[in-house]
C-alpha cells in the first residue's frame, strides 16, 4: 500500500523554485533540485549525491554555496564547492573561492577568488603534538 521506495525517488526528482521577485533571507538545504531566479541572503547545501543548484541569469546569492552539482548563470558572493560537477555560463559572477572536481566554463564567466580542483573530499589531517619544550630539557641535565 505504501511504497518507501517510490517516495524516495520523488524526492530526488522533485524541483523547488525560487521565483523572480523573491528575496529569501537564511539557509538553505535541499534535496533534488534547486532553481533560483531570485536572490538568496544566506548559505545554500545540496544535500544527496543527485542535488543540482541552477543559478538563472536574474539570481543572486550572497553566502557559501555547495553541492554535489551547480549550475551557475548568475551572480555568487561567497564561496562554491561543487563535488561533482560545476558549470559557470556566460554570464556567471562569482566573487569568492571556487571548489571543483569538474568544470565547464563559457567565454564572459567571471571568477574573483582562487579556483581549486579537489578531485576527493578533503580529509581532515591529525593535529601535530605539541614539540617538547627545549627549555625543560636543558634545566633536568
Amino acid at each position: 500500500m505504501f511504497n518507501t521506495k517510490k517516495d524516495a525517488q520523488t524526492v530526488v526528482e522533485a524541483t523547488t523554485l525560487i521565483a523572480a521577485g523573491t528575496e529569501i533571507r537564511g539557509d538553505i538545504h535541499f534535496k533534488g533540485r534547486l532553481h533560483v531566479d531570485g536572490k538568496v541572503e544566506g548559505a545554500i547545501r545540496g544535500e544527496g549525491t543527485q542535488a543540482m543548484l541552477t543559478l538563472s541569469a536574474h539570481a543572486s546569492v550572497t553566502g557559501e554555496v555547495q553541492a554535489p552539482h551547480i549550475v551557475i548563470n548568475g551572480a555568487i558572493v561567497g564561496d562554491v564547492t561543487a563535488s561533482e560537477r560545476l558549470e559557470l555560463a556566460s554570464n556567471a559572477r562569482v566573487e569568492g573561492n571556487v571548489y571543483y572536481k569538474l568544470l565547464e566554463m563559457s567565454a564572459g564567466a567571471q571568477i574573483n577568488g582562487k579556483m581549486v580542483y579537489r578531485a576527493e573530499p578533503q580529509r581532515q589531517l591529525p593535529k601535530p603534538e605539541p614539540a617538547a619544550d627545549v627549555a625543560d630539557k636543558t634545566t633536568k641535565s
